[in-house]
């Protein structure tokens, strides 16, 4: 048995290195400091230049999110002023915002190198891109945003496209109402071009619209940027129906480009109800990853599935007149049928039982039973439901025999005036549900490239993009943010894509080097799981009159396969390079 001895105190000071262990290395191999510098030379008179100042930054954010203002802190208690060799007292806001700046004059060319480094480095291909738009929210009073110029000036044939320093920042302003955004949120839209494969999601580059601006004009702006700044000769854009439109699919074509795009319902419906008794339908092979595990498990859960039939057809745009040959695959999904109907008859239920109630008021000559005040009641209980269009109400006044034959009121209540009553329309609900778990994909993928089957799978890849805005608006914390000007918020979202990149490849570099037979778990080993890994790694720090001196502790085993795998050097090699050896 081991004996345990207590020692006299050290004079050592302990440094939360943690996940700079991964972090570190990784800005290294992916040569940011190098690339940032070929974009924003450095003042002759600077102390730090830009690449090196703004890689710190971003480590700041891979390691754990924070305000500028306690970056500073930050660096002296995980060892971040030793790596970047820049002292503490030197990484005020002040020095960070100016970096931020400069970042913004070169944000779009910047990502753009760093995408095709990525590509190049890693041998990503970038043939099928999934492109998906998400808000992120402000604090604070922004004056200074104003609405954005055009960043595609179409003027007869010649087409300018602006960015970096000849685009402003996004116009932060109220934007439309969500789950997770009040009304008159101020927002902007972040639209994230992300890779997929079986190794997961990828993002490599993205772009800002306004707060008030939709889909469309997000994913016609991102194409813009994609011709200028990446170049693509060919790929397949993936998109959800936010950004779909006959223009969009004519814009990719007009780029020896394709489009798998899902659509709005309402304007396939007809031709889908005229076409549907000719339609060949056959089970798609696409299965969620939890309708695997019921498969394999025998789970009593029930066994949900796709179908899928596909339909030749031919859009026109009504603004230029142009026409495109696409396929049209209408899908079936057993799971969604269920939940759009328990959805559908949980708003039913809720707004018969607020219309009884209000009927019962009425009835009784209660408080606020006039018909100004029922007509503001019945107001906020239909709302935005769709369910609302199934039901009719009326304020029926009685007459005075009527009201002849009322019990006298009870304390608190008048005698009633009116009668409320209400109808339900239940076949509207019945010619409803005839659409209900259908939904519509168009696509200019040519049949020779692709079966609807086997795009209908690289569709439902599109989850993955969510995952990611999730990511980025979430552990990665790129909101709420509170910044001077509008262009330091911009540059500080651009910067941040860049580092929700650098988070994802951190897994996929791992997840290369995992043996095929190894267990599930390790083969889908998140980035998070390798920096809570390294989250009690420390340095010891001894003061003396000569300096500090830096002595790396013992990795544990887990630590040091995690860094054998990615082919990190260790802290120990990191820092023996970084720093002269001690005098003896």
């Amino acid at each position: 048995m081991a004996i345990t001895w207590y020692g006299n105190q050290s004079e050592a000071e302990a440094c939360r290195f943690g996940a700079l262990a991964v972090i570190f290395p990784l800005i290294q191999r992916m040569k940011v400091v190098e690339i940032i510098n070929q974009h924003l030379p450095a003042d002759s008179q600077a102390e730090f230049d830009f690449g090196t100042t703004l890689s710190l930054l971003m480590a700041a954010r891979l390691y754990s999110p924070m305000a500028l203002i306690n970056v500073a802190g930050w660096a002296a208690e995980t060892g971040a002023d030793i790596l970047w060799n820049i002292p503490p007292e030197k990484l005020n806001d002040d020095r960070l915002g100016r970096a931020l700046d400069a970042f913004f004059e070169q944000r779009h060319s910047i990502l753009a190198h760093l995408a095709l480094h990525v590509s190049r480095e890693f041998n990503v291909r970038l043939k099928e891109i999934h492109y998906d738009p998400t808000h992120v929210l402000f604090t604070g009073s922004y004056e200074d945003a104003v609405p954005r110029e055009e960043l595609i000036n179409r003027n007869g044939e010649k087409e300018h496209i602006r960015s970096d320093d000849q685009l402003g920042p996004a116009h932060i302003t109220a934007g439309r109402a969500t789950d997770d955004a009040p009304k008159g949120s101020l927002m902007v839209h972040a639209g994230l071009l992300t890779y997929v494969d079986e190794l997961g999601p990828l993002p490599f580059f993205g772009h800002t619209v306004d707060g008030n601006q939709n889909g469309r004009k997000a994913v016609d702006e991102q194409l813009a940027l994609i011709r200028r700044h990446l170049k693509f000769q060919e790929f397949t854009m993936i998109s959800d129906r936010g950004t779909y439109s006959v223009g969009h699919l004519l814009r990719l074509q007009a780029e020896g480009s394709y489009a798998i795009c899902s659509a709005p319902w309402g304007e396939f419906k007809e031709l889908f109800q005229k076409q549907n008794k000719k339609l060949a339908w056959k089970t798609a092979s696409y299965l969620s990853i939890e309708q695997q595990r019921r498969r394999t498990s025998d789970s009593p859960l029930p066994h949900e599935h796709y179908e899928l039939a596909v339909l030749r057809h031919r859009l026109k745009d009504q603004e230029t007149k142009q026409e495109i040959d696409c396929r049209l695959i209408f899908v079936f999904s057993t799971a969604d049928q269920k939940v759009v109907r328990k959805q559908r008859q949980k708003h039913i239920d809720q707004i018969r039982e607020g219309l009884q109630k209000c009927q019962a008021n009425v009835a009784r000559g209660g408080p606020y039973s006039d018909e100004a005040s029922v007509t503001r009641r019945m107001a906020r209980l239909f709302g935005d439901k769709d369910a609302a269009k199934y039901f009719s109400w009326k304020m029926v006044p009685l007459t005075k025999h009527e009201q002849s034959k009322l019990s006298k009121p009870a304390r608190g209540t008048h005698l009633a005036t009116h009668r409320f009553e209400f109808t339900f329309n239940s076949q509207a609900v019945k010619q409803d549900e005839q659409d209900d778990g259908y939904s519509v994909i168009v696509t200019t993928v040519p049949t020779n490239r692709g079966s609807a089957d086997t795009l209908f799978t690289t569709f439902k890849r599109q989850s993955y993009s969510e995952q990611v805005n999730r990511e980025f608006k979430g552990p990665l914390a790129v909101r709420p943010v509170f910044l001077h000007t509008p262009q330091r918020v911009e540059a500080l979202v651009f910067l941040m894509i860049a580092v929700l990149s650098l988070y994802y490849l951190l897994q996929r570099m791992y997840r290369q080097t995992v043996p095929k037979d190894a267990s599930i778990k390790e083969r889908r080993t998140t980035t998070q799981k390798i920096l809570v890994a390294f989250s009690s790694y420390t340095l010891l720090i001894h003061h003396s009159r000569l300096g500090r001196e830096v002595q790396p502790t013992r990795l544990t085993p887990r630590q040091r396969q995690i860094l054998q795998q990615l082919g990190f050097a260790t802290p120990a090699q990191i820092l023996s390079k970084q720093l002269p050896r001690a005098p003896t």
